[in-house]
């Protein structure tokens, strides 16, 4: 479409040379009103804009990216096009800041407006109530940093970095650290305190809660469940096919030839599964497996193979065995019936965009069931599974918080008719109202208006209110029909809003490894924290941004995720035109292996301790140890770039 804009209204017409630069003027042409004649007529030449020094031979910025050699990631970031345009509107005489201004003014200037960006957080966590996150990670200086955050229903807010190497493990001083954030919060706004599972932590948790009677120490879940997770994988059957799983890929990903022919049979789809989570790496490994499995075969069949030098080495025929080996696949193949559904409940309480709290009950329960329907509820084939996934739950994960989550949320509770009559259920919303409401006279208006909430009472039972039980956030249902019952609204927006997992947060740590390193050594302690406290809050203030409007948690996905692993495994055939069946290859090739069910042939040791000895802030640095789909990464960008992305660009 013409914009007639781009034409001059003047009598003087520019025409652009075909042979030169510059414009070449027609004198005496008149402008046209008809759409034809504007056809006809050439645009002006465009103005010259600050972004078009990357297209002139002088490209000002993009060499100032080279030379300090800054991730091309760097582009992306928000922040990056408003001060280029805050450039161009000031003109050709802005004068750049000095050292000293960036350093000192600043970054003053920048903490208070960060400060104020973060105003609404504060007066939240008097209206709602909060949780304050901590978790902690190595750094490739072996020193122990803990970070605290605060999170609350308009989002998360990081409060600070601290360096605990001297006394990680110690319970006493580990507690003494929650306790003065807590002083720091407002012991009246915290509803409770998540940490992962390590010794230490547990310890200083029941202290806290012996001290301060009215929050809770809550274990991260996401942790819990990774540990879970963990436990299934330790089972002989699942270690050993997990350990060949392994095998397979490193084989074929130190081998630069062999993986180009991977990718030539699998049509460059990687092993590795990019993925948000750094959780359940067994899971992925076998996942991205099970999905090319018939690639790999092909592979490991084929002429190029054969033919090739790997194929003549030890090692190499040992690979080959093991992808064509029925038994193997059918290990992975019951190994991600188990773990699909948990994988599913991880993602969830480890997401950062909706509230968990008052999911994970049922969510753990459909799990379950989906388990049990994938062996036609035949109890002695997941037995052994149910007895791992239920220590992990009763022992270290439930807290009665989760189960006044499931009685708060109206989308589970009015569809369950014995909510009421469920002793573990009730148990938990009393238990809870006991303790965060430290007023006895609430506490008893509380349990009165529960009656209106069980029967349907009020605004309860307008028509708009029963349709929209399962299209909104629990947390905003009852702030628009619990006016009713006011002391049952407030208490249930504050359950309601409540995180389970401080581990979602944990692959920001690259900052932190960044703005530790040995180029900032410089820094005083404070402007260190001024610097870490501004860019990880803007960080965090733009993601919520992005995420304002959240739909409530679907368990549905949890119930589905088996659906493509239903039933065992059959003899899958090579061509699908064609009769023969990758077993009938296997027994040809001499790799078959005795198909012994996992649990009948094997034992397991019961996990009495599920405290994590070794686990106390041991996550190492994710810039080191581990990538976003939690795999070893050969990087050595430090991803301080971008606080929140671990996707910056490639050289």
């Amino acid at each position: 479409m013409v914009n007639e804009e781009d034409f001059e209204d003047e009598d003087n017409v520019v025409e652009i040379s075909p042979h030169g630069k510059q414009p070449v003027p027609i004198q005496g042409s008149t402008r046209k009103t008809t759409s034809a004649s504007i056809q006809l007529k050439p645009k002006k030449p465009r103005k010259i804009r600050p972004m078009d020094c990357f297209f002139i031979p002088e490209p000002e910025i993009a060499r100032w990216i080279y030379d300090t050699g800054i991730s091309f990631n760097l582009v992306n970031n928000e922040s990056f096009a408003p001060m280029i345009e805050a450039i161009g509107q000031f003109g050709p005489s802005l004068k750049p800041p000095s050292y000293h201004m960036i350093r000192i003014p600043y970054l003053k200037k920048e903490v208070n407006h960060v400060h104020k960006l973060m105003k609404e957080h504060k007066e939240d966590w008097a209206k709602y109530g909060c949780s304050i996150m901590c978790d902690g990670w190595t750094d490739r200086k072996h020193r122990t940093l803990v970070n605290f955050l605060v999170n609350c229903p308009r989002g998360t807010m990081f409060l600070e970095s601290i360096d605990a190497s001297c006394y990680s493990k110690d319970a006493n001083k580990i507690f003494s650290l929650l306790d003065k954030f807590v002083d720091k919060i407002g012991e009246a706004n915290v509803v409770q305190i998540v940490t992962n599972s390590a010794a230490a932590n547990v310890l200083a948790g029941k202290f806290l809660e012996a001290k301060r009677p009215h929050l809770y120490w809550t274990p991260c879940a996401a942790h819990c469940m990774d540990l879970m997770l963990e436990d299934i994988f330790k089972l002989p059957n699942f270690k050993k096919t997990f350990e060949r799983a392994i095998g397979v890929h490193g084989y074929i990903y130190n081998r630069p030839s062999l993986l180009n022919m991977m990718r030539s049979f699998t049509q460059l789809k990687e092993l590795v599964k990019p993925a948000k989570t750094r959780f359940a790496i067994a899971f992925l490994t076998l996942q991205r497996l099970y999905q090319q499995r018939n690639n790999l075969r092909k592979m490991f069949t084929s002429e190029e193979w054969t033919k090739s030098k790997w194929a003549k080495e030890l090692q190499g025929k040992k690979i080959a065995q093991i992808m064509l080996m029925p038994s193997f696949w059918n290990h992975v193949h019951l190994a991600l019936q188990f773990s699909c559904p948990l994988v599913h409940v991880l993602r969830m309480v480890d997401g950062e965009e909706k509230p968990p709290m008052e999911y994970i009950y049922e969510a753990m329960d459909r799990a379950k069931e989906t388990i049990a329907n994938a062996f036609n509820g035949k109890e002695e084939k997941y037995k052994d599974i149910f007895e791992i996934i239920d220590q992990r739950w009763d022992i270290q994960l439930h807290r009665p918080l989760h189960a006044a989550g499931f009685y708060l949320n109206l989308s589970l509770f009015y569809k369950d008719p014995n909510a009421t009559k469920d002793k573990e259920i009730m148990t938990g919303l009393y238990q809870c109202i006991s303790r965060l409401i430290p007023t006895l006279e609430v506490q008893d208006k509380v349990c009165a208006e529960l009656a209106k909430y069980e029967k349907a009472e009020g605004l309860f039972q307008i028509p708009m209110a029963i349709r929209q039980r399962s299209t909104r956030v629990p947390a905003d249902w009852w702030s628009s029909f619990g006016h009713k019952t006011p002391d049952l609204q407030k208490f249930a927006i504050k359950v309601l809003s409540l995180t389970c997992s401080s581990s979602s947060y944990e692959r920001n740590w690259s900052v932190f490894e960044h703005l530790h390193s040995k180029k900032r050594n410089g820094f005083a302690q404070k402007r260190l924290n001024d610097l870490v406290f501004v860019k990880y809050n803007r960080a965090l203030k733009r993601r919520y941004m992005k995420h304002a409007n959240i739909d409530p948690i679907s368990l549905k996905d949890i119930n589905e995720s088996n659906e493509w692993l239903i039933g065992r495994m059959k003899n899958e055939l090579v061509f699908d035109d064609d009769s023969l069946g990758w077993d009938d290859v296997a027994v040809v090739a001499g790799v078959e292996e005795s198909n012994q069910r996992t649990r009948s042939s094997t034992t397991r040791t019961t996990h009495q301790q599920l405290v994590d000895e070794e686990d106390e802030w041991e996550y190492e640095d994710e810039a080191e140890e581990k990538d976003v789909d939690g795999y070893k990464s050969n990087d050595d960008n430090d991803g301080g770039d971008e606080v929140l992305h671990a996707d910056d660009d490639v050289y």
